[in-house]
């Protein structure tokens, strides 16, 4: 990295792939594992629903990390925290691929959450190298290719199982992070301007941050939006694999199709982000997510259980979660951009805790799961929108002061 936010265009788009290799490495731990839910029952003998505990314990164990992730890159350096990370990530990717038992095979997949904690540092890195509109642009980017990844990850993990098992998906996971720990090996450069806190200090940040009531209701809509996708991909191989009895490469064209949501609503947040304030387009995101909470329960009574009552409202809970994070995202991160390590810390806590306990309380709602997700989608989305009028109104006071 370099001192400023300027960086030459080849450099530019250099970082642009590095960020989008990053945030592809992220759907392999989540969303490229789903097809193989039934194939790990029978290896470890287990229920599904464990199995699908076992993703909701590595997004509680990548929160635990991505709190000590941000501030050390503050100290250390995004580059250091990085490569460190990653490495981690492939050791633990690798004692899954030979685990014989569960209990080893959730130890490693803690392990493994752990190092990829480090991928949260893809946002103090889009603060760093790039500025105003271009940092939103960004992150739509990241957003929308993230829903283009997740969109096709499971077609590539049916066939990943197909091929290899379910180890497939942890083989190419290790693959990808090699290439992605050298590109970010020799592409990277330390910003000077990072090493400036004390480690003494090293938990003040933290304190200054959360104590900020609209840098912390930022993130928390964020989190909240993320816990209704989050949620839905647990639980989505027990409903359509498990209940309506889908073959893998059925229910993989089924997620194809809620994958098609993430690319629209990316391109609704580009052209949003470019006329509407920032509360504007929060409001219509969340708006869509308790319309999809309606709808599935409308649905659900009219018609019972089926792919389409369930895809119908997911495609507009996407698009709603894609217009609303991006742009929270961004007016958190702009509020502390000297602690922008700090900042991407607090907001990955935030977003992986919620998304976690979320998924695990609606699983254990086992027997009417689409019933507890709708109320869910309805609950976060008067939450995140009862935030978002309150963070209005301190707005308004400190500019009023």
């Amino acid at each position: 990295m370099n001192d400023g936010k300027q960086v030459a265009q080849g450099e530019q788009r250099a970082m642009v792939i590095l960020l989008m290799t990053m945030t592809l490495l992220g759907v392999f731990p989540l969303d490229v594992v789903l097809p193989s839910f039934p194939d790990l029952s029978d290896y470890f003998r287990t229920s599904p629903s464990d199995i699908a505990l076992s993703v909701s314990v590595f997004a509680i164990g990548l929160a635990l990390s991505v709190v000590l992730v941000g501030p050390l890159s503050d100290l250390w350096g995004r580059k250091k925290l990085l490569l460190a990370g990653i490495a981690i990530a492939v050791v633990g990717a690798t004692g899954c691929v030979v685990s014989s038992e569960y209990s080893w095979f959730l130890f490693f997949r803690v392990i493994q959450a752990v190092g990829c904690g480090s991928f949260v540092l893809s946002q103090a890195l889009v603060q760093d190298l790039f500025v105003g509109k271009e940092q939103e642009r960004i992150r739509i980017w990241m957003v929308t290719g993230g829903g283009v990844f997740i969109s096709i990850s499971p077609l590539l993990g049916t066939w990943l199982q197909l091929q290899l098992g379910w180890q497939g998906s942890f083989y190419v996971f290790i693959s990808l992070a090699v290439i992605v720990w050298l590109k970010a090996f020799f592409l990277l450069r330390e910003n000077p301007h990072l090493h400036t806190t004390a480690p003494e200090r090293f938990f003040s940040a933290y304190w200054r941050l959360c104590s900020d009531f609209r840098f912390m209701g930022y993130w928390l809509i964020s989190a909240l939006a993320f816990a209704c996708h989050f949620s839905f991909i647990v639980i989505s191989p027990i409903i359509f694999m498990e209940r309506l009895a889908l073959s893998p490469y059925a229910f993989a064209w089924a997620l194809l199709l809620y994958g098609v949501a993430y690319v629209f609503g990316g391109i609704v947040a580009s052209a949003l982000h470019r006329y509407l304030q920032a509360n504007t387009q929060i409001v219509i995101g969340l708006g869509l997510i308790a319309l999809s909470g309606l709808v599935m329960l409308w649905l659900e009574e009219q018609f019972g259980l089926s792919a389409a009552a369930v895809l119908i409202p997911m495609l507009i809970c996407t698009a709603g979660t894609t217009i609303a994070r991006p742009i929270a995202n961004s007016k958190a991160m702009s509020l502390y951009p000297r602690n922008a390590g700090t900042s991407t810390s607090v907001g990955g806590v935030l977003i992986f805790m919620c998304g976690g306990v979320i998924s695990v309380v609606i699983n254990l709602a086992s027997e009417d799961l689409t019933t507890a997700l709708a109320l869910c989608f309805l609950s976060l989305s008067a939450t995140g929108l009862g935030l978002n009028v309150l963070i209005t109104r301190r707005h308004l006071a400190l500019k009023a002061g």
